[in-house]
């Protein structure tokens, strides 16, 4: 295990910590704009996972949520953080939110947890050695079929003032598999599609910190990521569409179908 997994993994724990013993105590609650909040918590949680980075990590970028981008000296190494991904959630007391971790060298993505503190899960990867959940290997499912698929998606909180909000897409998967959930939390929907819960997610207008832990812990469990129409994507892209590989072709027709 590399010194970048062990600093992550802490640093999610900690944090995760906090969500917890702050769940009935989230302090003031702001507005980045109507759909988007931020707690008190979610600025902790942030600060105690920067501070573990830099006790080990000091020379590093960081490029968090909350506080942005702050530069290092060693400008190839970064490290992209969400303290807590699902902050709606989180204010209205529903349990499903997480701390994401990614590390990032030279352009690209080495190391990823995302821990859920509501049920104790901690989901890492590290780039070519497969991703566990609290320490047991996982693996995308084995369902070969949209129609036979459960999905999941977003709606980003930017979408709500764009033409391109999601709906059409989310009425067509409707239609074509056996259900879509929208949990609210973009680094939970893609774990739980690297574990299997669901065969495939998509959505648009997410940030970096949303998608880079997540990400590499769906493709290291096998899984398959793309933009919606089937070209490579990224961490930095506008879209994001993750499968189990089987379905994707599938995804991938359903999405250009309804594009507008």
């Amino acid at each position: 295990m590399s010194q970048e997994v062990i600093v992550a993994v802490e640093a999610a724990l900690q944090a995760g910590k906090i969500l917890s013993e702050r769940a009935d105590d989230i302090g003031k609650v702001s507005f980045k704009d109507f759909h988007d909040p931020v707690t008190e918590v979610d600025h902790l949680a942030e600060e105690v996972i920067i501070a573990r980075i830099k006790k080990t990590f000091p020379d590093h970028d960081i490029l968090a949520e909350e506080s942005g981008n702050t530069e290092g000296s060693d400008s190839t190494s970064k490290w992209i953080i969400d303290p807590l991904d699902g902050t709606l959630n989180y204010s209205h007391g529903y349990p499903c939110y997480c701390v994401s971790i990614a590390f990032e060298q030279k352009d690209d993505v080495k190391v990823g947890v995302v821990y859920n503190p509501c049920l104790d899960e901690l989901f890492v990867a590290e780039k070519g050695q497969g991703a566990i959940l609290n320490g047991k290997p996982i693996q995308v499912s084995t369902i070969p079929t949209l129609k036979k698929s459960l999905l999941v998606t977003g709606f980003a909180p930017r979408v709500v003032k764009s033409e391109k909000d999601n709906l059409d897409h989310f009425c067509n998967f409707m239609k074509a598999c056996q259900a879509v959930r929208r949990p609210g939390s973009a680094a939970m929907d893609l774990v739980y599609t690297a574990m299997g819960r669901f065969e495939g997610f998509w959505e648009r207008m997410l940030h970096p910190w949303d998608v880079a832990a997540g990400l590499l812990i769906v493709l290291e469990a096998g899984g398959k990521a793309s933009k919606f129409d089937g070209t490579p994507t990224n961490i930095y892209d506008n879209e994001i569409l993750v499968s189990n590989g089987l379905v994707h072709q599938e995804m991938v027709d359903i999405l250009q179908k309804g594009e507008l």
